[in-house]
């Protein structure tokens, strides 16, 4: 357990040790509740609103389905663009 005490503005440190166990690093966002008096701080990434789409269940879902193939050898390469186009049919 660790103390750390609030300055002015609400403001406190969080103790390295808790940053550490925490993988917490420097700009990164805590989400701040109080639940059954007790104050709780989650760990938030934040993704611009232009990088949103590839973080839907669906893209991911999309993405896992990729790697899968990939893994298993389900792919073909073309030499280039025309070859591909014409493996399409």
């Amino acid at each position: 357990m660790s103390l750390t005490k609030i300055r002015p503005k609400g403001q406190i440190t969080l103790p390295d040790s808790v940053r550490k166990a925490a993988r917490l690093a420097d700009g990164d966002y805590l989400e701040v509740s109080v639940e059954e008096g007790a104050i709780v701080m989650r760990p938030k990434r934040l993704i611009d609103a232009d990088q949103a789409w590839f973080w839907t269940q669906e893209w991911q879902r999309g993405e896992r389905e990729a790697s899968e193939d990939i893994a298993k050898g389900r792919t073909r390469r073309s030499g280039d663009a025309d070859a591909f186009l014409d493996s399409l049919g």
